[in-house]
């Protein structure tokens, strides 16, 4: 039997591809991977620099897999933040991004926090995805104070 052996890329809807690239390329530091009209679709995709293996394709909610009915109400829930966490990326010096990008504009949803598993912020993209950028510091227990901290709704 053959295994899966790696995340080659995963896709984040956009609503505009161009808006998209300022973004992650402009103020996140990506770079573009791809950029192909292939007619029916643009197959834009985007790495890190320093993770090259792995790329994000910046989708627009449609094409010939999807009704333009459900491409609406997709386009509807990512306007709203309904989409959940699109992506979680790593670094090792969280308060001088976050500060960063407070200067490059970035939408914060969450300033720099201690969390059991490191210090992390959360940002939200020009569409309405977030995204969490997290520091790790190594693995602790779940404290009540991080119960409290939470309430009811986990971290933010």
């Amino acid at each position: 039997m053959s295994d899966i052996t790696s995340l080659l890329f995963h896709s984040v809807y956009v609503l505009d591809q161009d808006e998209a690239l300022d973004f992650y390329v402009g103020k996140l530091g990506f770079e573009v991977q791809d950029d192909i009209d292939m007619g029916f679709m643009r197959w834009l995709t985007i790495r890190l620099p320093k993770d090259p293996e792995r790329a994000i394709l910046l989708e627009v909610p449609g094409g010939p897999g999807m009704s333009e009915e459900a491409a609406a109400q997709l386009r509807g829930l990512i306007t709203q933040g309904a989409m959940g966490a699109a992506g979680f990326f790593g670094t090792d010096d969280v308060r001088g991004l976050y500060e960063r990008l407070v200067d490059a504009g970035v939408e914060i949803t969450q300033k720099p926090e201690q969390q059991p598993y490191g210090i992390d912020i959360g940002i939200r993209d020009p569409f309405g995805n977030h995204l969490r950028i997290t520091q790790p510091t190594g693995r602790r227990d779940i404290t009540d104070d991080d119960l409290a901290r939470w309430g009811d709704e986990g971290p933010a």
